[in-house]
């Protein structure tokens, strides 16, 4: 049975607020920073035994991200929770934040002092009305019980949280893209080297990371690292929300350990597929992530094994289609989405995923020759690896699989000239 950590209160009703605990049930973790025991190293190295991974995509380690926030610069060190939660098919974050705020704000305490922050910002995506209310209403609890503010549970330590709303662009994800929108200016991801641990929001120190992450450290704490570790796999501790959606009986967010393979989170905890129809592909990891067969499924989920294979963990954000959906409409719909939320700082991004729409939506449509398969792959390997980035990256890494994996179907919808599919079970 699956050790529950980031789910563990969902169950207890009115999970949101602070008054459904008893005193002592919240706040020990950051009530024990706060006295200097543990103490940012050795928070710092917790983590690293934990093999906590960046949840927001990119599976950066968590505790050497954390090690990079310089501790002696003189200026003001910042932490950013990244709640935007743009990539299609996730929606684990906003779970968190409706029914578990205080582990998120938590999370939040124990990381800012632990790195030296005394002002942390949740930017959240401006269409999470609902979520972004319940987290103030969890904010406000916590300033009025003393654990926020100017004495932090009356030890001197001063700290302020502040959610910032974000205007509904994908490329806020990407963590410089989001340092400049909360700078108030346009969502555009910047130039690296400087990282934004040494020069982030407003020019000085800042660490930014995902909501997941940040909620899992007052377990990380109160289990110690090394039990953290072992609930997960080899180099990715812990467990995961899985966010499945599409054609299972029963989609949703399943907490289970890192490492599951993709068939038994589909066949056995979302129930199968909906119908008789058998599975087609998967997508693991929310639209930016390559796409699988169904005899890539016994892989393990996480971030080291999907990257072996050629595909990506991402998010864990599940898409499960069946057969009887079209690939090539799927494929399109992925690529109109990535040129639209394209910034277009960089030509081969801006030019290119705009180019691959085009030519997809021809070959959906009946307008295509056999030549402009090659050419859909050659402009995905040329927006690759071109650009500023990830965005682009994951355009061309998107685009690819669909077309070499499934080729004999764009085929068919060359020679019937349109798609031979009259029914497109993902859009029910």
């Amino acid at each position: 049975m699956t050790t529950r950590i980031l789910t563990k209160n969902w169950d207890r009703e009115g999970s949101e607020k602070l008054s459904s605990y008893a005193s002592g049930e919240r706040y020990q973790g950051f009530e024990q920073v706060l006295s200097g025991t543990p103490d940012h190293d050795t928070v710092i190295s917790e983590l690293k035994k934990a093999n906590l991974r960046g949840a927001g995509g990119a599976g950066f380690p968590a505790g050497m991200k954390w090690s990079f926030v310089p501790q002696d610069t003189g200026k003001p060190i910042y932490l950013v929770v990244n709640a935007d939660e743009s990539e299609p098919g996730t929606f684990k974050d906003r779970y968190i934040i409706e029914n578990d705020p205080h582990m998120l704000l938590e999370g939040i305490a124990i990381t800012c002092r632990t790195v030296g922050a005394h002002v942390a910002y949740v930017f959240m995506r401006g269409e999470y009305v609902g979520p972004r209310r319940i987290l103030l209403a969890a904010i406000e609890e916590a300033y009025d019980a003393g654990i926020l503010g100017k004495s932090c549970m009356g030890s001197g330590y001063e700290l302020d949280v502040y959610v910032h709303r974000g205007a509904g662009a994908y490329i806020c994800g990407e963590e410089t893209g989001l340092l400049e929108a909360l700078e108030g200016k346009k969502g555009e991801p910047r130039v690296k080297p400087p990282f934004p641990a040494v020069e982030g929001l407003f020019g000085c120190p800042t660490l930014i990371n995902n909501v997941q992450t940040i909620a899992s450290v007052p377990a990380i704490l109160e289990m110690g690292g090394e039990a953290f570790a072992a609930l997960g796999s080899e180099r990715c501790g812990g467990t995961h929300l899985y966010n499945v959606s599409g054609h299972v009986k029963k989609p949703g967010v399943y907490e289970l350990p890192f490492g599951t393979t993709y068939n038994e989170l589909i066949f056995e905890h979302c129930g199968g597929m909906r119908s008789d129809k058998p599975l087609k592909a998967v997508v693991p990891g929310g639209a930016s992530t390559p796409v699988l067969l169904p005899s890539e499924l016994d892989i393990k989920s996480d971030f080291d094994s999907l990257k072996g294979i050629g595909s990506m963990f991402g998010t864990g954000a599940v898409m499960v289609l069946e057969e009887g959906t079209c690939m090539v409409r799927t494929c399109l719909r992925f690529m109109e989405f990535f040129h639209h939320e394209s910034c277009g700082q960089c030509t081969p991004c801006r030019e290119g995923t705009g180019w691959a729409a085009k030519v997809i939506d021809r070959v959906e449509h009946g307008g295509a020759r056999r030549e402009d398969l090659d050419l859909i792959v050659d402009i995905a390997g040329n927006i690759e690896g071109n650009t500023i980035c990830a965005l682009g990256d994951a355009a061309g890494m998107m685009a690819k699989p669909f077309v070499q994996k499934f080729k004999d179907e764009w085929e068919r919808h060359i020679e019937n000239r349109g798609c031979p599919f009259p029914e497109y079970p993902l859009a029910d």
